[in-house]
This record gives C-alpha cells, structure tokens and sequence, in this order.
C-alpha cells in the first residue's frame, strides 16, 4: 500500500523547505515519488528536490484543481506502475484547491492501492490576514480541508499577531492541528506527527484511564497493582530518584540530585494496600467514580477538556497553576493532566499530574503548546481562567 501526503499551500508558503525537511528527516530509507503540478509553463522547484533522489513528475500545464485531473490520474497510476513507491507526495499548485486533489486522490484510490496519509495546508504566519482578504475562496479552501495546518515563519511575528493568525484560521476551520512552533525547533517527526493531526492528549490519557480501570477490577480484588515494587521506587510526588534530571513536583522537591526521602505510610480503607501519600491513593480515587456493577469504560465516566496554544509559561506559573489544580476540586474532580507548553526563551515545560502531585520537567519542543486535563464535573470556563487562556 502506496502512502499519499499532500502537501498545499499558497504561493510561496514554504512547501518546498517542508517537503525537504521530511526528506530528510523523516522519509529516509524510502522510496518517495514527488509530484509537482506547477502553476506557469516552467517548474522550477523540483530542481531543488531532485539533489535529494527524488523522483519528480511535472504537470505544468495547468492546476489539478481544474482540467487536470484526468491527467493527474494517468500520471499516479504512471508513476505507481514504474517505481512502485513506499509514498508519494503531491505538491499541488499554490493556487489549487486542496479539496479537488483530495478527491482526485480518492477516486484513483478506489482502483489501485493507495492509503491518503494526511493532506495539509502551509500558511505563511505573516501574510495569513492579507491572503483570506484578498484571494478569497483559493486561500479558503486550503485552509477549510486541511488535516492539519503548519503555520511557517512563525518566529518573525509577535505573539499577538499570531494569536489573530490563529483566530483567523479557525473561523474556516476549528478541527484541525496548527503547527505553530518555529520548524527549526521541531524534529521532522515531529511536524510529520502534525500533519497526521498531532497526537490526541484526551485519547491519550482515556486510554491510561481505561488501562489502569482494567487493572484496579480484573481478578484478585478492586486493586491489582503491586504497590509496594512501586514505592520501593518511587517517593510521594511519584519521582524516580536514580534520574539525575532538574524536576519539580507538588512536593517543593529538587530532584537534581540522588537522595531518599522517608514518608508517613497510611493504610488505604478502600482497597487495602499502603500508600505513601496523606491523602487517599489514586486507584482509590478511580474507585470511587466509578459506578457499581462492572461494564463501564473510561470513557462513561470521565469528560475532557484540552486546548492548544501557543501561549508561554514560566515555570514558576506552571507551578502555581498545577498547586491549586491538583489539591482542590474547585475545578471539578481531576483525575489526569498533561501537557506541554512554552517558556517564551526557547525552552519547552512537559507537566503530568494527578489527584495530590504533579511534575514539571524540561522536554522537547511540540509543535505547539498543548494540554489536557480529565475528570469528572470538569468546570471548563474556571480551567480557562486558570490557564490565562
């Protein structure tokens, strides 16, 4: 099975830096098949491309959007027949509708072996306003149709501008991922990850819910889990402390250095092994929710709410927000957070938390800032307020 990507954007956009990013980065050891359908009667980009071993097929003579789309046809199946590739990206003309080559895609799908990977738009962050005002239903469906949107340039501008870039695009679309980190600090994954709609943190966490539900009520009692391996490890604020990396919890720990910390056990009523924390454990917490009688999932108890934003954080407000987040239930009941979210400098701050701790730590860049927070009764205008959003 072919994969296909498809990889739009207005005129001058930077598909073409993307697209060699992924070469790069992302797509190596495979064989990869461009194919350009360049607006004007000389292609000039695949001469940056074919360096790379890429095959490039040029269709020059108009846009796919329109009259090519039988010949478009021809040229996949052409190029499919000849190199039989592990993918094909499609970079259409810059004034092309995204929404015709995907359509294009899927019938062709329909009678040889084709899987349509993802289907992105590339905005330039610093002409996005002038473009939707002033080249209307091309700019627009670009955007409308787009799995995922990555914002490019996005260094140059400052964080007002951006966040009305980012208003902007989601008055066309409210669904789709927007990348709006510089793509210089992001890996190729990472933007390839994007492009599929970024990883779902909601999902995510549902799915270590349901997990850890499973466990707490399958055979041997309402808590399988061994807790007392886990606190051989472990302290309080739920640290490994053979990690040498800088950490903060809910604790006040700084874990830059190896040390052991001696803790009040109490006995948990509810599912009867020992705890390390005061408060009661957080299988107990599950337990708690979860209704009597069996054949209920993650999912039928727990709500979520999770935003994306390019909004940055220090961490000592990150410290503060997750402080009142994980002792009160002034938000509702919180059983898991997480999120990864930026500095403003440069640097990127991951968090997970639940009921009584929580962590902060250095980590990576995402493609944009994320969190997510599940529970029950979640108040979803007090969590906005206490993420300054």
């Amino acid at each position: 099975m072919t994969k296909i990507d498809i990889i739009s954007g207005f005129l001058g956009a930077g598909k073409t830096t993307l697209i060699k990013k992924l070469l790069a980065e992302v797509y190596i050891g495979e064989q990869v098949v461009l194919i350009e359908n360049e607006f004007g009667e000389i292609g000039i980009d695949s001469g940056f491309l074919k360096d790379s071993g890429v095959q490039v097929a040029e269709i020059s003579s108009g846009c796919i959007c329109c009259s090519l789309v039988g010949d478009f046809g021809k040229a996949l199946k052409e190029v499919l027949d000849t190199y039989h590739p592990d993918r094909i990206v499609i970079e259409p003309s810059g004034v092309g509708k995204l929404s015709d080559v995907i359509a294009a895609v899927e019938k062709i799908a329909e009678e040889v072996p084709l899987s349509l990977n993802s289907f992105v738009t590339v905005v330039d962050a610093t002409k996005c306003k002038l473009y939707m005002k002033n080249f209307g239903e091309f700019f627009h469906n670009q955007v409308e149709h787009a799995s995922a949107i990555l914002l490019s340039r996005t260094q140059n501008i400052d964080p007002a501008k951006l966040a009305n870039t980012i208003s902007l695009l989601r008055t066309k679309n409210d669904r789709a991922a927007i990348l709006t980190t510089p793509w210089d600090a992001l890996t190729g994954v990472q933007i390839a990850d994007a492009m599929r709609g970024g990883t779902n943190l909601a999902e995510t966490l549902m799915a270590e819910l349901s997990h850890h539900e499973h466990d707490c009520h399958g055979e041997g009692g309402s808590c399988g889990h061994d807790h007392e391996h886990h606190h051989e490890e472990s302290c309080s604020c739920g640290h490994d402390h053979e990690d040498h990396h800088e950490e903060s919890c809910s604790r006040g720990h700084n874990h830059e250095h190896e040390h052991e910390h001696e803790h009040e056990h109490h006995d948990c009523s509810s599912c009867g092994h020992t705890a390390t924390d005061e408060s009661a454990c957080d299988s107990c917490m599950v337990n708690d929710m979860i209704p009597q009688g069996g054949g209920h999932s993650a999912h039928d108890i727990f709500t979520s709410w999770g935003k994306e934003t390019h909004k940055s954080y220090t961490r000592e407000d990150l410290q503060d927000i997750l402080a009142v987040l994980s002792m009160t239930r002034d938000y509702g009941m919180v059983l898991r957070a997480k999120g990864m979210l930026p500095t403003g400098d440069g640097d990127w701050l991951h968090f997970d938390l639940v009921p009584g701790e929580f962590q902060i730590r250095a980590g990576t860049p995402d493609y944009t800032g994320r969190l997510c927070v599940i529970g029950t009764q979640l108040n979803e205008e007090k969590l906005s307020k206490l993420f300054m959003l």
